[in-house]
Formats: C-alpha cells, sequence, structure tokens
C-alpha cells in the first residue's frame, strides 16, 4: 500500500438527497471509522473525499454534478488524493461522469457502499478507476454507524427498493425491488442507537406502509412498531412515507395506542384528482383520500398529517389545478411539501405528451404553497396556549432562545417551536412547553410549569 497509514489519513463524505442517503453515508462512515481512518468535515482537509450523490428530480442531480466539480477542484487547490462517487447518481449515470468528471477515482453503485474501506485500500494501493456496482435488488449486510447530525434523532432504514409502478418515477432502475430489513436486525440495530444516546428514532424507505410483506407474506410495520417500543430509553417513534393507499386500520391502531409513536403520519399524495392520479400509476382515489383522512382523524384527532404534491405533471389541466386547491383547503393538511415535476429520462411520465411548460408547473406550486401558508398558520394559531412535549434541537445566541421541535415536526422539513428559557437546556431533552405564539410554520413557547 501507498501513502500514510489510515490512521493518520482523512476521509471526508458530503451526503446529497434524502435521509435513506443519509444512512448508507453514517454506515460508510462507520465502515471506514472501525478500520482507523480519520474523518474531516471538509475535502479541502481530507485525502480521500466521497460524495454520496443523489438524482431522483433533475435539481438533485444538478447539485450532485456541481459538488463533484466542486470537489474534484480540491485535488489541484489542496491536498486531496481521491474522490470516489456513491450513490444514485453513480448507479445511473456512471459513463456520463467518467467522461464528464474524470478526476472521479472510484464509482460504487447503489448496493456497493459496504465496499467503501476495500476501495479506498485499493485506491492508495494505486489501482486506478475503479467500479464496483453488485446487483441494485441486494439486500446490504448489517455495517456499523457514525451518527452524523442529531446525536439524540437518528433515521432507521426499514427497506430498501421499491416495486410500486409510479410513471414520474426512476428510483427502482437504480435501487431496485422493494427489500425488508429483518425484523430482528432491525430491533438490534435500533437498541444499539438507544444505547448510544438516541431519544426519536424515524422510519423511513422508500415506503413504509409495505414493510415484512416480501419477507413475512404480511404487513408487519405496526409489529415492528410494537417491538422498538418495547426499548426502554427510546422516547419518540416517527413514521415518514406512507404510501396513503396502503394505510390500513392495523397501522392507525398502532399509532393511536402505543404511547411512543408519535401521532404524526406522511403519506405523500403526488395528486388529489382521479384522472392525474390514474396517469401518475397511483393508485389512490380522491374518494379514498377523503376516507383516510376521516378515518386517522376520527381515530386520533390530535394526528399531524404530512404531504407531498407534484405540480405541472404532463397533461394536468387548469381546472384540475384548481381542484387540487379546493381540496386542500377542505381537507387542511398540516403540513405540505410541492415539488414541480420533473422530467425523468427512462420513466414512462417523461414520453407522454402534453408536457407543461416550466412557467406553469412553478406557478401551481406558489399558489398551493401560498394557499398552504394560510393553512399552517391558521392550525398553528390554534395552539397558542396549548401545551405539547418538545425536544431540544440547539440553542441561538443571537435571540436568545432555544430551538425545538413538537411532533407535529419532522427534522429539515417542518416548522420548529421556539422556546424561552433562563436555565441552560441540553439538546435532546423532552420537556412540556407552553405555546405562546404562532407563525405560518413555527411556534414560539415557553418551559410550561
Amino acid at each position: 500500500m501507498t501513502g500514510r497509514e489510515p490512521e493518520n489519513f482523512k476521509v471526508a463524505l458530503v451526503t446529497l438527497g434524502c435521509d435513506k442517503n443519509t444512512v448508507d453515508s453514517e454506515e460508510m462512515l462507520g465502515i471506514l471509522s472501525a478500520k482507523g481512518y480519520q474523518l474531516a468535515e471538509l475535502p479541502e482537509d481530507a485525502d480521500a473525499a466521497i460524495v454520496n450523490t443523489c438524482c431522483f428530480i433533475g435539481d438533485a442531480l444538478e447539485e450532485s454534478i456541481q459538488t463533484l466539480f466542486e470537489v474534484a477542484s480540491c485535488k489541484k487547490e489542496h491536498h486531496l488524493q481521491y474522490l470516489i462517487a456513491t450513490g444514485c447518481m453513480s448507479e445511473r449515470y456512471k459513463e456520463e461522469i467518467v467522461k464528464e468528471i474524470p478526476e472521479v477515482d472510484a464509482f460504487l453503485g447503489t448496493t456497493g457502499f459496504p465496499a467503501i474501506a476495500e476501495v479506498l485500500y485499493r485506491l492508495r494501493a494505486g489501482e486506478k478507476s475503479i467500479s464496483y456496482f453488485p446487483d441494485v435488488n441486494l439486500l446490504t449486510e448489517e455495517s456499523p454507524r457514525r451518527i452524523t447530525n442529531r446525536p439524540y434523532t437518528e433515521y432507521l432504514k426499514i427497506a430498501e427498493g421499491c416495486d410500486k409502478k409510479c410513471t414520474y418515477c426512476a428510483i427502482p432502475h437504480f435501487r431496485g425491488s422493494y427489500r425488508s430489513v429483518p425484523m430482528n436486525r432491525l430491533v438490534k440495530t435500533a437498541r444499539e442507537l438507544v444505547n448510544d444516546g438516541v431519544r426519536e428514532l424515524i422510519l423511513v424507505a422508500q415506503e413504509t406502509t409495505v414493510y415484512g410483506v416480501d419477507l413475512y407474506g404480511e404487513k408487519k410495520l405496526p409489529e415492528l412498531l410494537h417491538r422498538l417500543a418495547e426499548i426502554e430509553d427510546l422516547a419518540w417513534i416517527r413514521i415518514l412515507y406512507c404510501y396513503p393507499e396502503e394505510i390500513d386500520d392495523a397501522l392507525i391502531e398502532a399509532i393511536a395506542t402505543e404511547p411512543k409513536v408519535l401521532h404524526y403520519i406522511d403519506m405523500p399524495l403526488q395528486h388529489t384528482e382521479d384522472r392525474v392520479l390514474q396517469r401518475m400509476g397511483r393508485r389512490l382515489t380522491k374518494k379514498g383520500l377523503f376516507s383516510l383522512v376521516d378515518r386517522l382523524r376520527t381515530r386520533i384527532p390530535d394526528i399531524t398529517l404530512r404531504t407531498t404534491l407534484i405540480t405541472g405533471f404532463p397533461g394536468e389541466t387548469e381546472e384540475e389545478h384548481a381542484a387540487v386547491l379546493e381540496t386542500l383547503d377542505t381537507l387542511e393538511f398540516d403540513r405540505v411539501g410541492v415539488f414541480p415535476y420533473s422530467r425523468e429520462e427512462g420513466t414512462i411520465a417523461a414520453d407522454m405528451p402534453d408536457q407543461i411548460p416550466e412557467e406553469t408547473r412553478q406557478r401551481y406550486r406558489d399558489e398551493i404553497m401560498e394557499l398552504q401558508q394560510e393553512i399552517s398558520l391558521d392550525k398553528n394559531e390554534v395552539l397558542v396556549g396549548s401545551r405539547m412535549d418538545v425536544m431540544i434541537e440547539g440553542y441561538m445566541p443571537e435571540d436568545d432562545v432555544y430551538v425545538a421541535r413538537s411532533y407535529r415536526d419532522a427534522p429539515d422539513v417542518d416548522g420548529m417551536v421556539f422556546l424561552s428559557s433562563d436555565r441552560e437546556l441540553i439538546s435532546g431533552t423532552i420537556l412540556p412547553a407552553l405555546i405562546t405564539g404562532a407563525a405560518e410554520y413555527d411556534l414560539t413557547a415557553e418551559i410550561a410549569e
């Protein structure tokens, strides 16, 4: 081997994209740490840099390309020796990256990241242009994790890949078919994370609601929730990425009755109108949506409902967009994320007629967000004077307030609670708060007596 020994060799990792990528990155860092490598925060301070890429939509692809160019420049301007590309863009566009960014020394596919230490070893031994692309339908082996963000909140990836046939989405092409992680392995990982200080576990997958069907022949998410709730020092369990048509009474009952499972559910709709949903390859109907929201709010009156929508899908009419606004005004979701349609090559939707101009897609998005701001403000104002538990996230010295989240707030995508306190509060602490003020997305509070 050439170069310095691992204990004096620094590796930086840049994570792009979703929280599922974050889990993969933390496993790569855990593997490298176990091999004796030092971790650097910035590529310019490192001997090797890894960029865990994303290409879910066009903007994510552009960000990944730009980041690779920026990190590659560290080879000239700093002492960076090796650049490794991993993740979705590496899997999907490997040949293009080779041509455009020859500074990339190695490529790992979406199931290749467990080999990160071996690939780095081979680079340091003098090997050039390494590619490692195992079958995208493999379920990767369990790896140690190095927590990188909030030491008290962690993502638990319960499955990989997707079997849905959404016409706008290319994920199955580079993430493979749906593969559930065995339940005992998940519980073991969760216990290890909690032993390391994690208080909140956030369950993620391309779709969480069908967890277990491939392994056990039936949906097992409710059982997994009950088993995770048995972990003594775990306080909160949050569920993301629930396909609405897969939410059944067993899951609703588990959320309603298991105290550690937060009354929060994220269910991407993408649209509300039947014709567009059908063209998208979604099985949800507008009637089914109204029925589901009614069932959730009847059984769990204080549930926070989050969704995401795509605007300007091919063929969407002004009337259908207006109907989306009317539906949102009626159902009043607590949280809504909106994305203009992104034309992804290799998808059915990319070849559909009646593609919508970008300015129209953007206008649709802006109109939905303007409505949602009004809905969110109204809902937040109702909370003034109420009490709820919040988790401390940090301190803002310039404003002399603590930043916190309630059960209504997933990290990085929802609002915050700004908490006033005369005493020092430790991040990760959960305590009762009295809500004193409201804005469109955020709340202000003080410690409840």
